[in-house]
């Protein structure tokens, strides 16, 4: 039989990669790699389904999965995860000393559905106390101008969203004091130009990124990767043969990681790589990058209840009916 030729939009993670370079095959496919990054990436895989196999936003998933429009099934590999305490900027004579004082503040997002924005505003709520509601949004480009939502949010009164100018973009107004704050993905360039009127709301955030992980053992989940469900139809084995090469090609990347570690001269530019892997593992586990449904549970019922409680979800989501069943039960390493 002749292999299912599918197309496959992702970044060249190096969990993704040993797929795209045709280390790691997909049985029974032949992949056409497309490397893009997200934010190319997301609105064609969304908007146009332009992707056989597609890196996806999670919260965008998740509102077209509830609203039944999703023209993809996801397979529980999280190509992209992080803690975001160190993503939230403030203008320095805005007021804001500590989380709470975000309430009633002028807050920039790049989109309000966006995953980056679901975490923080859920940590938000859940660890610091802040009622989501009274933070006032504006959505826009982060360092450039003209970004919109990708998809049509659906939001009530309570909540106030509104885009920023389309000449204008969130890291000038950061800086300008016309935002007094900004939850962003990307660094914005006020701070890296070391503006004076700009820091981070968390000033050191490592240690409260680790603090957070101590307490709930959630390491936010960011992307899922999905595949055309009209595919899936028509071969039906699809989806566990694209799950088995994720997780061998995250072995890899894992792997290789080791290698440098063990070598006695460094490999990478950077001078602690080795001890930060070794404080990650002591913190986290061997497995701190977990693929699979159940080691990742908890993060995906926290996902699902923020995007309802968020109003971007039509309904409260369940995690078995994000993936496609053959995964469900699919060890993860």
């Amino acid at each position: 039989m002749a292999p299912v030729i599918m197309t496959f939009g992702c970044y060249d993670y190096d969990r993704t990669l040993p797929i795209m370079d045709g280390r790691v095959p997909v049985e029974g496919c032949e992949i056409a790699p497309i490397r893009l990054k997200s934010e190319a990436l997301f609105p064609r895989a969304l908007q146009r389904a332009e992707f056989d196999i597609a890196e996806l936003s999670v919260s965008s998933y998740l509102m077209q999965t509830s609203k039944g429009t999703s023209e993809y099934i996801a397979v529980p590999a999280f190509v992209s995860r992080g803690f975001r305490h160190s993503a939230i900027y403030i203008n320095k004579n805005s007021g804001i000393e500590n989380p709470k004082d975000l309430e009633g503040k002028l807050v920039g997002v790049p989109e309000y559905q966006v995953t980056i924005s679901l975490w923080v505003r859920g940590i938000l709520q859940d660890e610091y106390g802040v009622d989501f509601h009274k933070m006032k949004y504006r959505n826009g480009g982060m360092n450039v101008a003209g970004r919109k939502e990708r998809l049509p949010i659906n939001v009530p009164d309570t909540v106030d969203v509104e885009p920023i100018p389309q000449d204008k973009c969130l890291s000038d107004m950061l800086a300008a004091g016309e935002l007094d704050a900004v939850i962003s993905p990307e660094k914005l360039t006020c701070y890296l130009e070391k503006d004076p009127n700009v820091s981070l709301l968390f000033k050191d955030p490592v240690p409260e990124e680790k603090k957070y992980f101590k307490k709930t053992g959630m390491y936010p989940i960011f992307h899922f990767i999905v595949i055309r469900k009209a595919i899936v139809e028509e071969n039906p084995w699809v989806p566990a043969n694209v799950f088995k090469a994720l997780v061998e090609a995250k072995k890899i990347a894992v792997q290789e990681l080791d290698d440098i570690a063990e070598y006695s001269a460094l490999k990478l530019t950077l001078p602690w790589f080795v001890s930060d892997l070794d404080e990650t593992r002591e913190l986290m586990g061997d497995d701190y990058w977990p693929y699979g449904v159940e080691p990742n549970r908890k993060e995906l019922e926290t996902m699902c209840r923020y995007s309802h409680e968020q109003y971007l979800s039509e309904r409260l989501l369940t995690v078995d009916e994000l993936f496609a069943p053959d995964t469900l039960t699919m060890p993860g390493r």
